[in-house]
């Protein structure tokens, strides 16, 4: 697949490159020149020779000025996440195993340069040695018969930017973005909504290997997604696989769940998207309680509504904050105490309680699916999301049970308000509400 995204800079650095140096030949400058000989001519006559025009060399004299030109700057973010770039200099027959990544950038650009001026004595951009030098470049990607590519949709996630570079290999883009998606990446769904495309490049010599890595990758997408910011992020029913630049094939992907609101990614937040899903993948927690919240997490992601997900989220939170068991009633207040200011603690507990009694008429088949009763659901979800994020970021320790129980010391008057046993009122809230909340627990 050929990013456009790419494309397009490369080609507009090419052309202010040519303005640039055009100029400098308007200007007085001249291109060197060698004298190359052709080989004798037949019957022993002399030997034939030629001026050949040192282009590079001209163009390495003015690196400076080529590199201030405003196109340079995007040319040079998109080439340095661009996947194939090694390989395209040890096409070139450059070392790329020492110099840091501004330095390979900067000879990869300078050889498309020389590739596209080669043999002119000016530097008139031609249409068709664009094409092939990109060509060659874009066709890097594809030199290992060993590498696997997927692509999958993901749905609930916009972008502003056409696309962002995650880390090596993994790329989330707009369909329109990228040339050679798989028939059906690129077509909305059903109901018209909008999606964008994961593109995940890997190499195993064992495709089935590579696909088995890849699927945990694209695991680890969808649950930092998740935690990134309040959107339930789903993956589509179908991804597509290939080796190196063979047929495309359709793979039943398997994760299921509708996406509920949107999450938008702007490129400001592009940056912090990708040190994010790179500090999940890293500390993401694996056999302990905080693993098992996580999982439960997850699964409420892939419920149809946020009714169904809220014995998943309640059951999570149970798990970090609540050990003693529900009959202890600890759970409402140990939450408020870590995800709510003081003056907004009794709300919070409030709120939890509501949640908590909603999910027993939503067991007993009586709750009635409101705009208030999924506020209650998706409030208590985000407040799980926010625990989390914060514990798995280290912003928060792991002993959420110890750091709850030391706030809610500190503000015993407070919490005194509330009592083992809440009143009607305080479990309902403020009179206003009592009577929309009754209706969803009849």
């Amino acid at each position: 697949m050929r990013s456009l995204q790419l494309q397009t800079a490369l080609t507009g650095y090419l052309e202010a490159a040519s303005e640039c140096l055009g100029a400098e030949l308007a200007a007085g400058a001249e291109i060197p020149f060698e004298l190359e000989q052709q080989g004798a001519r037949r019957g022993g006559g002399p030997s034939l020779y030629c001026y050949r025009p040192l282009v590079e060399e001209f163009i390495a004299r003015r690196r400076s000025a080529l590199e201030a030109l405003p196109a340079y700057a995007e040319a040079e973010r998109l080439l340095g996440g661009y996947e194939g770039l090694d390989r395209y200099l040890v096409g070139l027959g450059a070392e790329v195993a020492r110099p840091a990544l501004p330095a390979r950038v900067r000879m990869a650009l300078g050889s498309l340069l020389g590739e596209v001026f080669a043999e002119q004595s000016d530097f008139e951009l031609r249409p068709e040695r664009v094409a092939a030098a990109l060509e060659r470049l874009e066709g890097s990607a594809l030199a290992s018969s060993s590498e696997v590519t997927l692509v999958a949709t993901l749905h609930g996630l916009t972008i502003t930017s056409p696309e962002i570079a995650l880390t090596g290999g993994l790329t989330i883009a707009r369909p329109e973005a990228l040339d050679g998606l798989p028939a059906g990446a690129g077509e909305a769904g059903e109901a018209g909504e909008e999606h964008v495309v994961v593109v995940l490049a890997l190499e195993d010599d064992d495709p089935r290997v590579a696909l088995q890595r890849g699927e945990d990758v694209l695991t680890d997408l969808l649950r930092s997604l998740r935690l990134f910011g309040d959107g339930r992020v789903t993956f589509g029913g179908l991804a597509w696989a290939r080796t190196a630049g063979g047929a495309w094939s359709a793979i039943a992907h398997g994760a299921g769940g509708r996406p509920h609101g949107m999450l938008v990614v702007t490129a400001e937040q592009e940056d912090e998207l990708r040190a994010f899903c790179s500090l999940v993948s890293r500390r993401a927690p694996v056999g302990n309680e905080l693993a098992w919240a996580l999982r439960r997490f997850e699964l409420g992601c892939e419920r149809e509504s946020p009714l169904e997900a809220l014995s998943d989220n309640l059951l999570a939170l149970r798990a970090l904050l609540e050990p003693e068991g529900p009959g202890s009633g600890l759970l409402a207040g140990r939450l408020a105490a870590l995800c709510a200011l003081p003056e907004r603690r009794l709300a919070l507990t409030e709120r939890t309680i509501q949640a908590i009694g909603l999910e027993r008429s939503v067991i007993a088949g009586t709750a009635k699916p409101s705009a208030r009763a999924r506020a209650i659901a998706e409030d208590l979800a985000e407040n799980l999301r926010a625990l989390l994020r914060d514990v798995i970021c280290g912003h928060l320790a792991p002993d959420l049970i110890g750091l709850a129980d030391e706030l809610l010391l500190a503000d015993e008057p407070t919490l005194a308000e509330v009592g083992a046993e809440p009143s009607a009122e305080q479990l309902l809230g403020d009179p206003g509400e009592a009577r929309e909340i009754l209706d969803l627990l009849i």
